[in-house]
């Protein structure tokens, strides 16, 4: 696996990945790995977006509803974050970043401008039924901080139904672009990370083609 990473870590240059998934799918587990894996910075639109909310209460009150923030909010807040001069030099491993239909090429487009071209973007699937399991788990171990937005059964289904009614839409805009990674995500963390590595490199094999033919 080693050699894997090192060549995708290569291929990825100062670009990003972006991941997406339901809630629990695991996003932020394959992220933090594998940005310690690439040397990457991990950053996460919620992540972002909490910290931003300590002092924007109507800001707060949406995220912890488990609707998604007004996209004016997400414009003026991550899509800044990521243009941060220190982040510059660094690929970036996005978590779940232009969530809502229409973001997305704000997204491309600031995420280029900022020296991270969006190389490739990965979707962790996984059931409802399996989101809604690992909920229920989680809430037995606590083990993601007890955050608001994750505390109360009925905010799960809204931030689902936000994901399929806003964010599948930004899935196929990705598809049809040919930078979509799917990952089947119901395994346990280490076959779904080996899983992504193995088809990141999979998915970035033709660029070893295009840099031997240059060689050549």
């Amino acid at each position: 696996m080693d050699e894997k990473i090192q060549f995708i870590k290569e291929w990825l240059g100062t670009g990003s990945i972006n991941i997406f998934g339901l809630p629990f799918s695991g996003k932020d587990t394959v992220g933090i790995r594998l940005a310690e894996d690439l040397g990457a910075k991990f950053l996460s639109s919620g992540m972002i977006l909490r910290a931003a909310a300590d002092v924007d209460m109507e800001l707060k009150r949406d995220m912890a509803s488990g609707v998604l923030v007004p996209q004016e909010k997400f414009r003026e807040i991550v899509l800044r974050y990521i243009g941060r001069d220190d982040l510059r030099e660094y690929p970036l491993i996005l978590s779940s970043v232009g969530r809502w239909y229409g973001e997305e090429q704000d997204v491309v487009i600031n995420c280029k401008r900022a020296n991270h071209d969006i190389k490739a973007v990965i979707l962790l699937n996984v059931s409802e039924t399996v989101a809604k399991e690992r909920w229920a788990a989680a809430q037995q171990v606590n083990d993601r901080g007890m955050r608001e937005d994750d505390k109360i059964e009925n905010v799960l289904e809204t931030r689902i139904e936000e994901f399929m009614e806003k964010t599948m839409p930004v899935i196929e805009y990705y598809q049809n672009e040919n930078l979509l990674v799917s990952i089947q995500a119901n395994q346990d963390r280490e076959a779904v990370y080996a899983s992504v590595i193995n088809q990141l490199y999979e998915f970035a094999r033709p660029y070893r083609v295009i840099i031997e033919g240059n060689e050549n």
